[in-house]
């Protein structure tokens, strides 16, 4: 038997899936589950990095109890954050989290000095915020030109279980410093961030070897032999690998999470005028792909509900919530800057709703059904614009990660949009890790054939739009909310 392991961190959970291929079917098993988030220190935000590998290892550990001597490896993780290594390869600080108030201003004083119209030409991310562009803008300049080198968070992780160094191409696309017609870090805003193209290791492209977990720690914590695989290490890259095929009918797919990430895999970027005016990003996936891509904000703001509520209910019991209150009560432009990063996102939303001359929402029911509505909502905005863009039209809207699971939310989506929706499978991002990684070992011949045998290993439930009572005024009203704002997602 083979085995292989998808390690898949996020911004708020972390989890290493074990994942067998058994007569044509994927079967997936979790071995460990852990919680994730950024600490506050004097102000700033970080990661934990230590703790991360820490619960890797605990999971490794897990899987040798289970009786797996070998096994291969790959990590996927969020994108845009860094880690800066010494000449002796020891990392010199804390990581910032891209939530950091750090890069507050820092996008619009970059633009004084770097036209935004030619960063997009040359490299086809968004202009937001906490692009790594801007996170290294605003770093010290002299611990910038004393780092040997700068890694990514998953290129990070792979060097401290392997110790090779390496910046995987999926999500060094994010850091919006690849240049597209070279395929490589651009040498000009290299050189305006003060940086070498030596302090960033070569990109290297899913699917590659990097050779072995270090035997020391395999000897030390009792780990299985792990064969480590580069795989698309941006969790949104490895989330569109494992979006089931779609025979003859064209689709969308909308990676539902921390972020929502709504688009079409091309084969081309589109980075002309109308696309950057629009917001959308290109950034690069497996395989020759990329995506490109609307970044909503997603159950972010669902998630900060229920923790500042004391968790008091699941997220399945705020949906049952939020399921009994009235429908399109209350509205909020979910991509507005208001919500990126607030303080209190309760108070956040009710004030919106207040400024708006809408009802305000009161119980956690009708917070969540504010934010679900609202969601829907922005799917339909950009799916249209999406349409726009690529000229494509699109019939079916694949959703996939945890809001897979919301019923609720994919109703209203297929009932707003007016499309069949596919829900499923919510393990599209480990999926889509665990396929790089056979077909590295010969397991499947290629994509097509790992989005084959996906479809065919998982159920996908299917909603189809039912009639919204007097649509045309509410996509009207909701029109009329939006201030024309855009958030990226990691």
């Amino acid at each position: 038997m083979t085995y292989h392991i998808a390690v898949d961190i996020g911004a708020s959970s972390g989890r290493l899936v074990l994942g067998q291929l058994v007569d044509g079917r994927l079967q997936l098993a979790e071995l460990h589950r852990f919680s994730n988030g950024f600490t506050e220190q004097d102000g700033s935000c970080f990661w934990d990095m230590d703790y991360l590998l820490d619960e890797i290892i605990k999971g490794l550990h897990q899987a040798k109890l289970r009786g797996i001597h070998e096994c291969t490896l790959g990590i996927d993780t969020w994108a845009v954050d860094y880690v800066l290594l010494d000449a002796e390869g020891k990392r010199m600080n804390e990581v910032y989290a891209y939530r950091d108030r750090r890069t507050d201003g820092v996008m619009e004083e970059v633009a004084k000095q770097l036209p935004p119209h030619k960063v997009y030409a040359k490299t086809g991310i968004q202009q937001l915020p906490f692009n790594t562009l801007y996170q290294l803008y605003a770093h010290d300049q002299e611990e910038l030109k004393a780092a040997d080198q700068i890694l990514l968070v998953p290129d990070y992780l792979y060097y401290r279980l392997g110790g090779r160094k390496m910046n995987e191409a999926t999500n060094a696309s994010t850091t919006q410093l690849l240049n597209l017609a070279t395929r490589d870090f651009d040498a000009e805003l290299l050189e305006f961030l003060g940086l070498r193209r030596e302090q960033f290791a070569p990109l290297t492209e899913p699917g590659e070897e990097l050779g072995f977990l270090s035997a020391e720690l395999v000897e030390q914590y009792d780990l299985p032999e792990c064969r480590l695989i580069c795989v698309a290490t941006h969790d949104t890259a490895s989330a569109v690998l494992g979006v089931p095929a779609q025979k003859d009918r064209s689709s969308a797919y909308l990676s539902s999470g921390t972020w929502s990430l709504l688009g079409v895999e091309l084969d081309h970027p589109l980075n002309d005028s109308r696309a950057m005016a629009a917001n959308y990003t290109n950034e690069w996936g497996a395989y020759g792909t990329y995506r490109f891509l609307k970044n909503i904000m997603g159950l972010w703001l669902i998630q900060e509900v229920r923790r500042l509520d004391g968790e008091r209910y699941s997220f399945a019991e705020l949906a049952e919530q939020a399921a009994d209150c009235a429908a399109f009560r209350s509205l909020i432009p979910c991509n507005h800057p208001r919500f990126l990063k607030p303080g209190d996102m309760i108070q956040e939303i009710r004030q919106a709703c207040l400024e708006s001359g809408q009802p305000v929402p009161q119980t956690a029911g009708e917070l969540a059904r504010c934010i679900f509505d609202s969601l829907a909502l922005s799917y339909c905005s950009y799916l249209a614009e999406l349409e726009d863009l690529t000229g494509d039209c699109i019939e079916v809207l694949q959703i996939v990660g945890g809001g897979a699971n919301n019923s609720l939310l994919c109703q209203l989506t297929a009932d707003v949009t007016g499309r069949e929706v596919l829900a499923g499978p919510t393990e599209s991002t480990a999926l889509g890790n665990l396929a790089v990684q056979m077909i590295e070992a010969g397991r499947m011949a290629d994509i097509h054939e790992a989005r084959q045998i996906i479809s065919q290993s998982f159920a996908i439930p299917s909603y189809l739009p039912q009639p919204v009572p007097q649509l045309a005024e509410l996509l009207i009203r909701w029109e009329q909310l939006q201030p024309g704002a855009n958030v990226h997602n990691t």
